[in-house]
């Protein structure tokens, strides 16, 4: 079974499960001791992973509080069921959180956590002759959903070097497709090269003999910038900010956990794999993807406001300006979170 076949079809089917949970969940009283966390079954969102897998978020709640998981394939599923009650904390990117927050309701969709930072990179096909951004005129290029981080990334690159992209009368074709699709494109030669997070920038270089041409991460200053991100319904946070701090005292320890157990934590997120889109990535792409990612609770705040400048010159934030000044949440002075664990 292919790569796409596995991580699509697979996705599909816990998407499906996910959302009929979620819409029954919606049309009951919920308690409001639980926890529902969304989540999308990729290397970025190890934490969550590795938190659920291993007993760590339960660890430090209330056993009255139940930890429910909502696994989605896309930040705008996610937001909506943020908007709609239906999840309380997510994982996400920065475009998702920040659009979420300027688009709910009190802007109360904000960040409480960092998780991941890096691990999106440039792939160029191997039959393509892309050495520099000057090569990229007249090239195919791919990149996930319209507005999604690796869609921003590319078109500000594309920006900076004075390209365009075609429907903006420029000459480079951009292709906003799934990471699935990304990989058919790669596979039958029909694209020149791809902007995508991992696993899919180490599937796409070491199954298909494709060259990286640069990691994102040295594109910004420190070499950091937020991909994955902890975000909360503002309002469950501070109708339960016990459980809101036990869990971010839960989220650092599997951080920590993480960055000491690179091995335990690879054979982890690939039993998930197995467990829940039926076959697991090789062991080496695992490997790799996790290298080229830094797992972090820093947020890299500045990342995120750098970020929505991007976003806005590409005309994704409306007309009207935006203010980012109070998208992170306010944790309580007296929280430990942060300590060692």
């Amino acid at each position: 079974m292919s790569v796409k076949m596995i991580l699509s079809v697979g996705i599909a089917v816990i998407i499906l499960g996910s959302i009929a949970a979620i819409v029954l969940n919606s049309n009951e009283k919920l308690n409001e001791n639980n926890l529902r966390i969304a989540y999308f079954p990729n290397v970025g969102h190890v934490i969550p992973i590795v938190g659920i897998e291993k007993g760590f978020f339960l660890e430090k709640i209330d056993s009255d509080t139940e930890i429910e998981s909502r696994i989605f394939d896309s930040g705008p599923q996610v937001i909506e069921s943020l908007f709609a009650n239906s999840v309380d904390i997510a994982y996400v990117g920065p475009g998702p959180a920040i659009n979420g927050f300027l688009n709910s309701e009190n802007k109360n969709i904000k960040i409480l956590s960092g998780a991941a930072s890096g691990g999106a990179s440039f792939i160029v096909h191997p039959n393509s002759e892309i050495n520099s951004a000057s090569d990229f005129v007249g090239k195919k290029i791919a990149a996930p959903q319209i507005g999604n981080t690796q869609d921003v990334s590319l078109r500000h690159y594309l920006s900076e070097n004075n390209l365009k992209p075609a429907e903006k009368g420029g000459s480079v074709v951009v292709y906003n497709i799934s990471n699935p699709d990304i990989y058919t494109l790669f596979v039958k030669g029909e694209i020149d090269g791809a902007w995508v997070a991992e696993p899919w920038a180490t599937i796409l270089e070491t199954e298909l003999g494709g060259n990286r041409l640069f990691f994102e991460e040295d594109l910004w200053p420190n070499k950091q910038f937020a991909s994955v991100l902890l975000i909360v319904n503002s309002n469950y946070a501070e109708k339960n900010p016990e459980i809101i701090s036990n869990f971010l005292l839960s989220h650092q320890q599997t951080v920590n956990w993480i960055n000491n157990n690179p091995i335990e934590t690879r054979n982890i997120f690939n039993s998930f794999l197995k467990s829940h889109l039926g076959q697991s990535l090789s062991d080496n792409v695992v490997d790799i993807s996790l290298s080229n990612l830094e797992i972090t609770s820093d947020p890299v705040s500045n990342s995120v406001y750098s970020f929505a400048e991007k976003a806005d010159a590409l005309g994704y934030l409306g007309r009207n300006g935006y203010d980012l000044s109070e998208i992170f949440y306010t944790i309580d002075s007296n929280s430990n979170y942060g300590e060692d664990t």
